[in-house]
């Protein structure tokens, strides 16, 4: 059967043990980048399966949200998770490019390691990051994912978050321990979202990783919605009160400054 131009993309190698519903679903996904709506009709030609197996693919594409049918036409459009996923994607390309000149002016003042992050559910996902220049230094985490509550970028941007929002993504009361200095209760947790509130900026000594402390301030507007997060880390040793004060104060000022940018 010959692949449409929309549906094959860019050459790409093969899958030694390739899954054939899963390859299935992926080209009907696939088949939303060049047509608004499609018919079952359309997915069962385009597969080369039977009508009952293009509807079962469909039926599990319209469970999970990443299509919707119309109830009086019956044909099938991209569904919210397809589209979120596309944003997704688009705003955080978009909010690394705005964010750069801001990340290269906070490695200057603090001369240390500083992220660019989002929150994803109860993940911190890290972005960007452009690392000290000292021997001894905190390497980057682009790419990673780690426990929101493990760090001071993720309890950051959750303290911009309503306390039912914190809730859905929180909903055990113990939490998942990182390292020995992981706080292990939502409680606990709930605590110290109160004082970062208070205090503008969040703090983490070895909760992620031993020997490693940091610095996190949300990008948000004043009663905008989060907009990420931005954090400053360096070994222990050399974070102390006086640096730690010092490295605050341009840590929110660069908030201030990208918050400014994206809005």
């Amino acid at each position: 059967m010959q692949t449409s131009a929309a549906e094959a993309g860019p050459a790409r190698p093969a899958p030694q043990y390739p899954i054939e519903s899963v390859d299935r679903a992926l080209r009907l996904l696939r088949m939303f980048s060049a047509t608004r709506e499609l018919r079952l009709s359309d997915a069962r030609d385009a597969l080369g399966v039977g009508q009952s197996t293009a509807h079962r693919l469909m039926a599990m594409l319209v469970h999970h949200g990443f299509v919707d049918q119309d109830p009086a036409s019956r044909v099938y459009r991209a569904g919210p998770a397809l589209v979120e996923i596309g944003l997704s994607v688009v705003n955080q390309m978009d909010l690394r490019a705005v964010a750069r000149p801001v990340l290269q002016w906070l490695s200057e003042t603090t001369g240390e390691t500083v992220h660019l992050g989002s929150l994803e559910g109860n993940q911190v996902r890290f972005l960007d990051v452009i690392e000290s220049d000292r021997a001894l230094r905190v390497s980057g985490r682009v790419g990673r994912t780690l426990p929101a509550h493990a760090t001071s970028l993720g309890k950051a941007m959750l303290a911009r978050l309503p306390d039912d929002q914190i809730a859905q993504r929180y909903p055990d009361e113990v939490l998942g321990q990182v390292t020995t200095k992981t706080m292990t209760s939502r409680s606990t947790l709930l605590a110290e979202i109160e004082r970062i509130r208070r205090r503008g900026y969040a703090l983490n000594a070895g909760e992620s990783e031993d020997g490693v402390s940091s610095i996190g301030c949300a990008v948000a507007r004043p009663d905008g919605p989060l907009l990420g997060g931005l954090s400053v880390a360096a070994p222990t040793g050399r974070m102390t009160k006086a640096q730690r004060d010092d490295h605050a104060v341009a840590l929110v000022e660069g908030c201030r400054r990208l918050a400014e940018k994206l809005v």
